[in-house]
């Protein structure tokens, strides 16, 4: 057991100045209330750093402190304790040596550690202090995430396999007392959101099930123990229930969805099940309401900013976004109706599938089951006196026919084409059929746009030394700008990157262009007339960035990159 010294920790945290006399008054107050102990108080009051408490801590009750970050973790230390102690305990284990095992704990005073942790593991145990934040991170990266649930469920043979038929997800909580394929469940999706995941990717293979969550568009392997592959058809048909999805049919794809609660917000999960080999697999994409953008914050420069706002004055006429799946359009698009969105306007939109519920506009999901496709709902919605229209993807002529139309006959139209750039989207409707006086009369602006991860705050650092092979993949126009690159830090889990931002091209259709497009020139002078009439280029748009430190270099190649070039 461990002797305190004879002075509180309250009068050595005032001697050495980090905290008053009156921080500690008002906090033992609170403390008498709670019964929590007094650090924790303090640094919930902002009154104190936790690293600061931490060491007058380790000097108040003489035991070690150790920083995570600082040290290593060995293996055979962890083989030692069953996970399902190391998590009922938040003990983590740190080393092994002559049969002493050293834990780290941020809580060393509770005496079950001295108690009960030497007798269920069979060894003598030696404490040291650290960051609770730090123990519960390296918990699931050496155990795995879920590992506890999983280690006792191990010992509760077919009953784990139970799930309860037309249950459905309402309140996400990882801390259920129940270990089942439900707190698991659960405890995937809450760390996918607190990593900042867009998607789940649930891939089944023969001897694995492989959890991958995709961040700032990349995607990243889960950390999850391996025994996670025996419970792969309970996890399946949870999922499935909690979209409200056939959990007998396993031959056919499925979608679902579904609106969920957390500590971190609402959530609307869009569920797909594909079958596979070797089982179902399944992706989740996680959409939060606070993913709703303004466009001042979509990433368009000052001049394409003031160019998009003064389109979205226009009555009639079509406004394309063009790019790869996973660009960004569909948000630019809600963004661009969100700005139109007030009472004086009917704004209707036709989508496969909706992403994002948006009030005061009606909204409607194609069926091509049932006959209603974008151009069967299109001829429809022109009933309903609309002044916005938008039209989530242009596939095919017969789509793109109805589009123009409507934006001749007096409609504000927004829509999306699969090009690489602005200038490909007037070949693209060409290519389909669309007469070119049908397209230069009704298309007034053409945005492409790409993604990139921004570069992580807390560890930019410039560029010193340009390689000759760095530069060598740079434009040499190029070649002169102060790059920007993230070392890797704990707020970015060592990818350097935090977030996404856009980079666009904006081709405003005016005359000479339209004259352009009536001769059906190719796309490439249709390009370099806008380039010299002042649009700026994807990929000049990205350097500009690049140089402002708001993303690298490589990120803006990566992007925009394509087949036979897009610049």
């Amino acid at each position: 057991m461990i002797r305190k010294k004879d002075y509180l920790v309250g009068e050595l945290l005032i001697k050495k100045g980090y905290v008053s006399l009156a921080h500690i008054d008002e906090c033992l107050k609170i403390q008498e209330k709670t019964r929590q102990y007094l650090g924790a108080i303090l640094v919930h009051k902002g009154y104190i750093d936790e690293l600061k408490l931490l060491e007058v801590l380790s000097d108040q009750l003489g035991i070690p402190y150790l920083n995570l970050r600082q040290c290593s973790i060995e293996e055979a230390a962890v083989k030692k304790v069953p996970a399902k102690l190391a998590f009922h305990y938040k003990a983590l284990p740190v080393s092994l040596k002559k049969g002493k095992l050293t834990v780290l704990v941020a809580d060393p005073l509770d005496n079950r550690l001295f108690d009960e942790l030497p007798t269920l593991l069979g060894c003598e145990i030696e404490i040291a202090i650290g960051h609770e934040n730090q123990i519960l991170e390296g918990l699931d990266a050496h155990y795995g995430l879920g590992a506890e649930t999983l280690d006792r469920m191990g010992g509760k043979g077919k009953s784990r396999a139970e799930i309860p038929s037309g249950q459905v997800a309402q309140v996400l909580d990882s801390k259920s007392s129940e270990d089942s394929v439900v707190k698991l469940v659960n405890q995937l999706l809450l760390d996918a959101q607190k990593s900042r995941a867009t998607d789940i990717h649930f891939e089944p293979y023969e001897d694995e099930l492989r959890i991958r969550y995709r961040i700032d568009g990349i995607l990243q392997d889960a950390n999850i123990p391996s025994a996670i592959k025996q419970y792969q058809a309970n996890i399946i048909s949870r999922i499935k229930v909690m979209a409200n999805l056939d959990i007998a049919e396993k031959r056919l794809p499925q979608d679902g969805r579904i609106k969920i609660r957390s500590h971190g917000g609402e959530i609307d999960l869009r569920i797909s099940v594909l079958p596979t080999t070797y089982g179902e697999a399944i992706v989740v994409r996680l959409l939060s309401p606070t993913q709703l953008l303004q466009i001042e914050k979509l990433g368009f420069e000052p001049e394409n900013q003031k160019n998009l706002q003064h389109l979205l004055k226009n009555p009639y006429g079509i406004i394309l976004l063009t790019g790869p799946t996973g660009s960004g359009k569909t948000t630019t698009l809600y963004a661009c109706l969100a700005k139109l969105n007030d009472h004086k306007r009917k704004i209707i939109t036709i989508e496969d599938p909706i992403e994002y519920q948006l009030k005061g506009v009606v909204q409607i999901q194609v069926h091509p089951k049932i006959g209603l496709s974008f151009s069967q709902g299109l001829r429809h919605v022109l009933r309903h006196d609309p002044d916005v229209i938008m039209v989530g993807e242009v596939r095919d002529q017969e789509t793109a026919e109805i589009t123009i139309r409507t934006a001749l006959t007096g409609h504000l139209v927004f829509s999306t084409l699969h090009t690489n750039d602005a200038p490909g989207a007037i070949a693209r409707l060409l290519d389909m059929g669309i007469e070119p006086y049908l397209v230069s009369s009704s298309v007034i602006a053409v945005i492409a746009q790409r993604l990139v991860r921004v570069i992580c705050p807390k560890c930019k650092r410039p560029v010193k030394e340009k390689s000759p092979a760095f530069l060598e993949e740079i434009p040499p126009e190029f070649h002169l700008l102060p790059f920007w690159e993230g070392e890797g830090c704990e707020a970015c889990k060592g990818t350097g990157f935090h977030g996404r931002t856009s980079i666009h091209e904006l081709m405003m259709i005016d005359d000479e262009l339209r004259d352009l497009i009536i001769k059906r020139v190719p796309s490439p002078e249709i390009r370099q007339l806008a380039l010299n009439k002042g649009m700026k280029g994807l990929i000049e748009d990205g350097f500009e960035k690049a140089g402002g430190g708001i993303t690298t270099a490589g990120e803006v190649l990566r992007v925009t990159r394509t087949e036979g070039g897009n610049e």
